[in-house]
């Protein structure tokens, strides 16, 4: 299965601490609107610290896919919300 991480930055998708603080991020700005910012805030810390030590590389690879693949969802939904219209 190809990698979900060509969608994003090179420099954003190859690096798991900048995927941590872009995730950080949105969960800031998702719990804003929401007004649950701590309880979405630790959502993603308590995800990313559980897996704080993994070395296998493939379990990495496909932890930073899902990264990845809630960060490319949130891109559309906020698109979707600004524009009116519907992306598939």
């Amino acid at each position: 299965m190809p990698s979900l991480q060509t969608a994003l930055p090179p420099e954003l998708a190859n690096n798991a601490i900048r995927l941590y603080r872009e995730c950080l991020r949105r969960a800031k700005y998702i719990g804003h609107k929401q007004h649950n910012t701590e309880l979405v805030v630790q959502m993603v810390r308590q995800q990313f610290r559980k897996h704080l030590h993994e070395t296998d590389p493939e379990k990495i690879q496909k932890l930073k896919d899902d990264a990845a693949r809630g960060l490319i969802n949130h891109i559309l939904y906020e698109a979707e919300e600004m524009t009116g219209r519907k992306f598939s």
